[in-house]
């Protein structure tokens, strides 16, 4: 059987194109200072005096408000959360100081703001800002000293201010000049963030508080909000982020020239109890009933979703290293229970041909979401990881321009684990971010750039034969330059997460009974007795000595999740059980 000349051109691009396969989120991230879909020459003489309208003038809600969502009980939702001493509170609105319409994020720019409304007794302790391609949708903390120390207090006025940068001899798409500042701390205190002012004049002493070092935590640059030469703007987190780690975020950006390592400012550190802001088991369940998210399946997909006891219950086997020709129905109460990924175990499909194959297929009527509820940000956030299982994850296909080739065996594997992770503010139960789970990475987005449906529920899509997680409709291509691998979704069959087992949430102890599966450490498939050459053998013999070698690179720089040739471990087993997502 011969290679047409379509497939035979396609690969030949795909041989002298591909240079590798990073995600596309990665690009999308890209910040290119000052260039736009109107590309213009920004030296002196070229100012752009008139800019349209832009996401960020748009305040962004969520289309249900949750006040008075949530059943009474804790400290969850109060308002205020005691670090131990520092009292915090999160600020959402905000008086802009400051704006610029080109670079950054597509091209657009980004926009500072300063809170307002700040309650009584409590203090600014940097500005805000955020890029302007998408609507405001931010919050800052803010801090109050209820401590009982006089004489050495959390806070503290600044003694001076450093100008950092500015932009008045720019001749740039800007409101007016802007001048950001960097607070110069007393002796055993730290800046927690920078101020901005309009004029060259240093900003008032008390416009800002230093916060006391044992309050303060070592942060790290998140993301690039925009950047001219060597100056750059950067979102910050906690360094150390995990169910454990007491960072907390303050909503505030550092601004540096040059390297952004070590950074000007810290974030905050929770001195108290962790969990002492978590929701309770009914809090718990009015979130899912509020945010459980849908997820779509694409419309040809074949390969289903379905529970773990239907998996269990319809024949899946656990083999054992050594014994691989008596293997054992697979139940929750013989699976093995030490922490170990040893590779002495592993789960299959049914033996049988026929009942294999139908397993394969997944049951999606009696599919459902396990939940893992988990303190995030030093308890300042709560993080609703929402797990989904496949008995079976379908073969890669790869995208060559405007063909698509199938990629044989490659990417299969029995058991398949996917999630998202919706993350609350545990000062109001808002939902401020969802993680989408894509193969080895993923993205987080704003609440502001998702799809909701039935109130506040966030919709999402399963990509065709991967199951990785996107917020969109579309071809997701895991590749550049229109060459790479197909991740394509759509709104074929739905699955509504709020049917759901809460498996996991360590801080309310015993509370919580985890089932016995999620304490199987080992492999949920068998490693598969394919050979990726293999798979190219039948293409490889059509074509030329160049390209044999050069299709076998190009699939060799496929993520390691698209090549995988062995079921995964399950959700305990993850980095992100313990630890923040990537």
């Amino acid at each position: 059987m011969g290679v047409n000349v379509g497939i035979f051109c396609a690969l030949f691009l795909l041989a002298t194109q591909a240079t590798g396969f990073p995600e596309v989120a990665a690009l999308k991230k890209l910040h290119l200072p000052f260039k736009n879909h109107h590309s213009k020459d920004l030296s002196p003489g070229n100012f752009v005096q008139k800019r349209q309208a832009l996401a960020i003038d748009t305040i962004f809600k969520l289309p249900v408000p949750v006040t008075n969502s949530w059943p009474p009980g804790g400290n969850f939702a109060s308002g205020i959360i005691d670090l131990g001493g520092l009292q915090v509170h999160e600020a959402s609105t905000f008086m802009k100081v400051w704006g610029v319409y080109q670079g950054g994020a597509d091209g657009q720019g980004f926009s500072v703001f300063e809170p307002t409304g700040i309650p009584q007794g409590f203090s600014m302790l940097g500005s805000y800002c955020q890029p302007n391609n998408k609507p405001l949708f931010g919050w800052i903390l803010v801090a109050k000293d209820v401590s009982a120390n006089t004489s050495n207090p959390t806070l503290k006025q600044p003694l001076d201010y450093t100008l950092v940068w500015n932009s008045a001899s720019l001749k740039i798409n800007q409101d007016v000049p802007i001048y950001i500042w960097l607070p110069t701390a007393p002796d055993g205190y730290k800046a927690v963030g920078h101020v901005v002012t309009n004029t060259p004049d240093k900003p008032a002493l008390d416009k800002v508080r230093c916060v006391r070092s044992d309050f303060t935590d070592q942060c790290e640059t998140k993301e690039l909000i925009w950047g001219l030469d060597s100056f750059n703007v950067y979102d910050v987190r906690p360094s150390n982020r995990g169910i454990r780690a007491a960072g907390v975020r303050v909503g505030t950006f550092v601004a540096q020239t040059g390297s952004p390592n070590p950074l000007a400012i810290a974030c905050l550190k929770n001195n108290n109890a962790i969990p002492k802001y978590m929701p309770n088991l009914e809090q718990i369940k009015a979130i899912l009933k509020v945010y459980s998210p849908t997820m779509c399946l694409h419309p040809d997909e074949q390969f289903f979703p379905s529970s773990v006891e239907w998996f269990f219950s319809n024949g899946a086997l656990l083999y054992k290293k050594g014994e691989e020709s008596s293997p054992v129905r697979a139940t929750e109460d013989n699976l093995p229970q030490d922490p170990n990924n040893d590779g002495a175990y592993w789960l299959d499909l049914p033996a049988d041909p026929t009942e294999k194959e139908r397993v394969k297929k997944g049951d999606l009527k009696s599919a459902k979401s396990y939940v893992h509820v988990k303190p995030m940000l030093g308890g300042t956030f709560t993080d609703v990881a929402v797990w989904v299982f496949y008995p079976f994850n379908g073969p890669a296909r790869a995208k060559v321009e405007f063909i698509t080739l199938k990629l044989g065996k490659i990417g299969e594997h029995v058991g398949d684990w996917e999630h998202v992770t919706l993350r609350l503010s545990n000062f109001n139960g808002e939902l401020k971010h969802v993680y989408f789970s894509q193969h080895s990475k993923g993205i987080w987005l704003d609440s502001s750039q998702l799809e909701f449906q039935s109130g506040n529920k966030p919709l999402y899509y399963s990509s065709l034969n991967g199951h990785a997680s996107y917020p969109d409709a579309s071809l997701h291509l895991l590749g550049i330059n229109a060459i790479g691998i197909r991740n394509d979704t759509g709104k074929g069959d739905s699955l509504d997460m709020g049917t759901f087992q809460l498996v996991a949430a360590e801080y309310l102890g015993s509370a919580v009974v985890e089932p016995g599966w999620l304490n199987y450490f080992r492999k949920w498939g068998p490693k598969i007795d394919y050979n990726i050459d293999d798979e190219l053998k039948e293409l490889e013999k059509h074509l030329p000595g160049m390209l044999k070698s050069s299709l076998k690179n190009i699939v060799s720089k496929l993520p390691s999740e698209v090549l995988e040739e062995e079921g995964p471990t399950g959700p305990k087993e993850k980095d992100n059980w313990n630890g923040d997502e990537r």
